[in-house]
C-alpha cells in the first residue's frame, strides 16, 4: 500500500471514499491537531463547513507519548486503556494526570472556537475526522462525547488505522471509513511522506479560512 504525500492529499482521497455514503446534512469535525488539515479537504470535498472537536491523550508520567486513555470536550467520563493498570498507576495519580488532559483540553476549546458553539448534530449525520488510528484511544473518546449530542449517524474517517483499532472502533461508530487498513502499523507517521506537526497556528488559519468561505490552499 502506498504513502500519502501528506495530510491535505489523505483528506482528498478520504473525501472521495465518503460520497459513497449519501450523508444527510453532514457536519464535518477534525481531532486536533492533525486531524483539521485532513478535514479541511474532507469538507471541501462534501462541500460543507467543518469544525473542530478537542479531545487529547492522557499520557503516563514521564512519557508524554504513552497514552493510558483520553477525554474529550464535553464529556466527563474518560476512556482510559489498559495501560495504566500494567505501569501500576494508583488512582489519585490517573486522576491527576486525567485533570490535566482536561486543562489542555479546555485551553484548546478556547483558543479554536473563541466561544463559538458547536455545530447542532441533532439528526444530522457527524464526520469525525482524524489523520491517522494508532490504539484509537483519543477517537473513541471523541466518538463517545459526540454520541450524547444524539447525531442521526456517527461516522469516523481516516486516511489510515490499524486493523484492531478500526474493528474496536467500529463498535462505537456506526461506520468507519479507512482508506489504509494495514496488519500491523508502529505509528501513524510511517504512512505519510510529510508528516510534519500541526500548529496552533495552522489550525486557527484553516478554520478562519473556511469561516470565511475560502476553500483550502490545495483546492
Amino acid at each position: 500500500m502506498a504513502r500519502f504525500a501528506d495530510r491535505a492529499r489523505a483528506g482528498r482521497a478520504l473525501a472521495g471514499r465518503l460520497d459513497d455514503l449519501r450523508l444527510q446534512s453532514p457536519v464535518v469535525l477534525g481531532l486536533p491537531r492533525g486531524g483539521v488539515p485532513v478535514a479541511a479537504e474532507v469538507a471541501a470535498g462534501l462541500d460543507v463547513p467543518f469544525d473542530v472537536l478537542v479531545a487529547r491523550k492522557v499520557g503516563a508520567p514521564g512519557q508524554e507519548e504513552l497514552g493510558i486513555g483520553a477525554v474529550a470536550e464535553g464529556r466527563e467520563e474518560p476512556v482510559m486503556t489498559a495501560t495504566a493498570t500494567a505501569l501500576g498507576l494508583g488512582p489519585a495519580e490517573v486522576d491527576a494526570l486525567v485533570r490535566r488532559a482536561r486543562r489542555e483540553v479546555s485551553r484548546r476549546v478556547e483558543l479554536y472556537r473563541a466561544g463559538r458553539d458547536l455545530p447542532e448534530m441533532r439528526e444530522a449525520d457527524v464526520v469525525l475526522v482524524d489523520d491517522g488510528l494508532a490504539t484509537g484511544s483519543t477517537a473513541e473518546a471523541a466518538l463517545r462525547a459526540l454520541r450524547e449530542r444524539c447525531p442521526r449517524r456517527l461516522v469516523l474517517a481516516v486516511p489510515v488505522g490499524a486493523r484492531q483499532a478500526v474493528a474496536l472502533l467500529a463498535e462505537v461508530a456506526d461506520e468507519v471509513v479507512c482508506v489504509r487498513e494495514p496488519s500491523y502499523l508502529v505509528a501513524v507517521g510511517e504512512w505519510y511522506e510529510d508528516f510534519s506537526q500541526v500548529t496552533d497556528d495552522e489550525v486557527l488559519r484553516l478554520l478562519a479560512r473556511q469561516l470565511s468561505g475560502r476553500p483550502p490552499a490545495g483546492q
